[in-house]
Protein backbone atom coordinates (compact mmCIF):
# COMPACT_ATOMS: atom_id res chain seq x y z
CA UNK A 1 0.00 0.00 0.00
CA UNK A 2 1.15 3.34 -1.33
CA UNK A 3 1.27 6.41 1.17
CA UNK A 4 0.07 9.68 -0.27
CA UNK A 5 2.83 12.33 -0.03
CA UNK A 6 0.89 15.65 0.38
CA UNK A 7 1.78 16.97 3.90
CA UNK A 8 5.21 17.70 5.34
CA UNK A 9 5.55 15.40 8.86
CA UNK A 10 6.07 17.73 11.71
CA UNK A 11 9.62 19.18 13.10
CA UNK A 12 11.16 19.03 9.01
CA UNK A 13 12.89 21.95 8.50
CA UNK A 14 10.86 24.60 5.79
CA UNK A 15 11.91 26.63 3.57
CA UNK A 16 11.60 29.51 5.70
CA UNK A 17 13.67 27.95 7.95
CA UNK A 18 16.53 27.13 6.28
CA UNK A 19 18.85 30.48 6.46
CA UNK A 20 17.84 30.96 10.03
CA UNK A 21 19.93 28.29 10.99
CA UNK A 22 23.18 28.89 9.69
CA UNK A 23 25.24 31.09 7.81
CA UNK A 24 25.42 31.14 4.25
CA UNK A 25 28.02 28.93 3.12
CA UNK A 26 29.31 31.04 0.16
CA UNK A 27 32.13 28.50 -1.10
CA UNK A 28 29.79 25.86 -0.73
CA UNK A 29 27.15 27.43 -2.96
CA UNK A 30 29.31 28.12 -5.70
CA UNK A 31 30.86 24.63 -5.51
CA UNK A 32 27.17 23.34 -6.10
CA UNK A 33 26.46 25.51 -8.47
CA UNK A 34 29.65 24.95 -10.95
CA UNK A 35 27.57 21.90 -12.18
CA UNK A 36 25.00 22.59 -14.74
CA UNK A 37 22.93 19.07 -13.50
CA UNK A 38 22.65 20.76 -10.22
CA UNK A 39 21.28 23.91 -11.63
CA UNK A 40 18.73 21.94 -13.87
CA UNK A 41 17.11 20.91 -10.65
CA UNK A 42 16.91 24.06 -9.07
CA UNK A 43 15.47 25.13 -12.22
CA UNK A 44 12.89 22.15 -12.31
CA UNK A 45 12.21 22.64 -8.41
CA UNK A 46 11.53 26.36 -9.46
CA UNK A 47 8.11 25.69 -11.32
CA UNK A 48 7.53 22.11 -10.34
CA UNK A 49 3.98 21.96 -12.60
CA UNK A 50 5.56 22.57 -15.87
CA UNK A 51 8.52 20.22 -15.15
CA UNK A 52 6.12 17.27 -13.39
CA UNK A 53 3.10 15.80 -13.67
CA UNK A 54 1.46 15.97 -10.86
CA UNK A 55 -0.16 12.58 -9.99
CA UNK A 56 -0.02 10.99 -6.07
CA UNK A 57 2.18 13.81 -4.76
CA UNK A 58 1.63 17.80 -3.83
CA UNK A 59 4.03 19.57 -5.87
CA UNK A 60 3.68 22.49 -2.87
CA UNK A 61 5.10 20.11 -0.34
CA UNK A 62 7.94 19.34 -2.82
CA UNK A 63 8.72 16.53 -5.26
CA UNK A 64 10.05 13.54 -4.84
CA UNK A 65 13.28 12.53 -5.12
CA UNK A 66 12.32 9.73 -8.04
CA UNK A 67 10.22 11.82 -9.82
CA UNK A 68 13.94 13.74 -10.11
CA UNK A 69 15.19 11.17 -11.40
CA UNK A 70 13.12 9.62 -13.53
CA UNK A 71 12.73 13.01 -15.23
CA UNK A 72 16.80 12.85 -15.52
CA UNK A 73 17.93 9.96 -17.21
CA UNK A 74 20.76 9.57 -14.68
CA UNK A 75 21.39 6.78 -12.22
CA UNK A 76 19.95 7.14 -8.95
CA UNK A 77 23.23 6.94 -7.37
CA UNK A 78 24.09 10.12 -9.17
CA UNK A 79 21.27 12.08 -8.66
CA UNK A 80 21.14 11.55 -5.22
CA UNK A 81 24.77 12.62 -4.85
CA UNK A 82 23.85 15.58 -6.86
CA UNK A 83 20.77 16.48 -4.96
CA UNK A 84 22.97 15.57 -1.44
CA UNK A 85 25.37 18.70 -2.68
CA UNK A 86 22.20 20.76 -3.16
CA UNK A 87 21.22 19.92 0.24
CA UNK A 88 24.35 20.19 1.95
CA UNK A 89 24.61 23.90 0.37
CA UNK A 90 21.18 24.84 1.82
CA UNK A 91 20.01 25.18 -1.81
CA UNK A 92 17.54 22.22 -1.11
CA UNK A 93 15.32 21.47 1.75
CA UNK A 94 14.17 17.52 2.06
CA UNK A 95 10.97 16.39 4.17
CA UNK A 96 10.48 12.68 4.61
CA UNK A 97 6.84 11.95 4.35
CA UNK A 98 6.29 8.28 4.50
CA UNK A 99 8.49 6.25 1.68
CA UNK A 100 9.21 9.52 0.06
CA UNK A 101 12.00 12.11 -0.17
CA UNK A 102 10.13 15.38 -0.96
CA UNK A 103 12.67 18.51 -2.32
CA UNK A 104 11.99 21.88 -2.34
CA UNK A 105 14.15 25.00 -2.98
CA UNK A 106 15.05 26.94 -0.35
CA UNK A 107 14.13 30.50 -1.67
CA UNK A 108 15.16 32.29 1.49
CA UNK A 109 19.13 30.80 1.03
CA UNK A 110 19.66 31.38 -2.62
CA UNK A 111 17.76 34.78 -1.84
CA UNK A 112 20.48 36.20 0.27
CA UNK A 113 23.29 34.48 -1.83
CA UNK A 114 21.76 36.11 -4.67
CA UNK A 115 21.51 39.64 -2.95
CA UNK A 116 25.07 39.15 -1.48
CA UNK A 117 26.69 38.55 -5.32
CA UNK A 118 24.86 41.52 -6.09
CA UNK A 119 26.37 43.88 -3.35
CA UNK A 120 30.03 42.59 -3.42
CA UNK A 121 30.55 41.58 -6.91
Amino acid sequence: MTQNPTSPSQGSPTPAMCVSQAALDEDLIHKALANPFRREILKWLKTPNAYFVQGSFDVGCGVPLNAIHARSGLSQSTVSAHVAALIEARLLVSTRVGQWMLLARCEAVIHAFAEGIKLHL
